[in-house]
């Protein structure tokens, strides 16, 4: 049942590299979003349109608490471009360098690089029951066509590494993976190849989603499954449809550093 949609409801329109969020600043009020306003809001038609919704609450563990949706009214539970884009609107609301962000991965950390942010994404998860998966398998070469790498991020993630992701039929092989049987909560798929020493170029499927035009959580899987494989160092360079985002894979945690961009204010009626 459909219930009632929040009215007069102010919210933010920023992205990172084109991966665009509604951001929705609720401490002092509680959590007000649900998935009925995440599907209205998320209807590039009908509504306002994102990616992902990031709603901002008050927290006793850390200075500001972030839940994720998706624009099918689905969670998210992790996002890193929106975690950024939102430390960055905190930071300087609050006169701040540094924040910490409680989510449902855990206790992140975000700081000002300049005019970048940074987020530290936390350890990756690497065994087949953290990821999720639905059985015990080789993560490092899950047994589907090409061989890809699951890596969770605080949501799960499957990397292709292929010679070109230019090549990659996004659209088709992305929804094909999304739901495959070993990913219980479906997945983020990412399409990654070399193009030079540390320098990756990424394509991406969101699960709940679809294709967007960068993907935070995902160019830190991208990075971890490179460097597992032996291709790149523990810092590489993704170059995403949307820009670049530098990912180092540091002991605690892969820190992500990249723009933040705020596009403009609304009030949903």
């Amino acid at each position: 049942m459909e219930h009632a949609l929040p009215s007069d409801l102010a919210f933010m329109k920023m992205h990172g590299l084109g991966n665009d969020f509604v951001v929705i600043d609720s401490r002092g009020f509680g959590a007000r979003v649900t998935a009925e306003l995440a599907r209205a809001m998320g209807d590039r038609h009908r509504g306002v349109g994102f990616d992902q919704l990031a709603e901002i609450r008050a927290s006793e563990a850390a200075d500001i608490a972030l839940d994720f949706w998706n624009s099918d009214g689905t969670r998210a539970g992790a996002c890193g471009n929106a975690s950024r884009c939102a430390a960055d609107f905190v930071m300087r609301d609050l006169g701040r360098e540094r924040l910490l962000i409680e989510t449902a991965r855990g206790i992140l950390e975000a700081v000002r690089e300049g005019v970048l942010v940074s987020v530290n994404m936390g350890a990756p998860i690497l065994d087949w029951a953290g990821v999720p998966l639905s059985r015990d398998v080789d993560t490092s070469r899950l047994p589907i066509e090409g061989a890809p790498v699951a890596v969770g991020m605080g949501n799960p993630h499957c990397v292709f590494l292929v010679p070109d992701a230019e090549a990659v039929d996004v659209a088709r092989e992305g929804a094909m993976i999304e739901h495959h049987p070993l990913f219980p909560e479906a997945t983020n798929v990412e399409f990654v190849s070399l193009t030079g020493p540390d320098h990756l170029r990424m394509r991406v499927w969101e699960r709940g989603t679809g294709i967007t035009l960068a993907c935070g959580s995902g160019a830190c899987a991208a990075a971890v499954a490179a460097n597992l494989r032996g291709l790149t160092g523990r810092r590489a360079r993704v170059d995403l449809d949307g820009g670049r985002l530098d990912i180092d894979w540091r002991e605690d945690g892969v820190w992500m550093t990249g723009p933040a961009a705020h596009v403009f204010d609304g009030v949903w009626l």
